[in-house]
């Protein structure tokens, strides 16, 4: 496989990843999503990545914070930096799918 043929599977992947957080994601979070991954939202992607990574870092000294804006922010960067596609998505479409298993047992438990 080539670079670009390589290159190409991250990003379909990353956009599924992408995809996979939309649909479980509140409306307005997933509009700023969608907005952020269109090209006007690249000047705003990177540097809010890297916020939310160090306010994600600062999780256990800021209780407002916490660990769960280091996937977003990693989501975010991997947009515009290749080499963080593919670990990032799959990352992401595993994350989402054990979310998704937690909500249909705590589901089956109040039915």
């Amino acid at each position: 496989m080539d670079r670009q043929a390589a290159r190409d599977e991250a990003q379909d992947k990353l956009d599924r990843a992408y995809q996979a957080l939309e649909e479980h994601a509140p409306d307005s979070l997933a509009r700023a999503l969608r907005w952020l991954r269109n090209p006007q939202g690249r000047w705003i992607r990177l540097p809010l990545g890297i916020v939310l990574v160090i306010a994600g870092l600062l999780g256990p000294l800021v209780p407002v914070l916490g660990i769960e804006l280091i996937p977003i922010s990693l989501l975010l960067i991997a947009q515009d930096f290749p080499p963080l596609r593919e670990p990032v998505a799959q990352m992401t479409l595993r994350l989402e799918r054990q979310w998704v298993q937690l909500r249909a047992r705590g589901q089956h438990r109040h039915t």
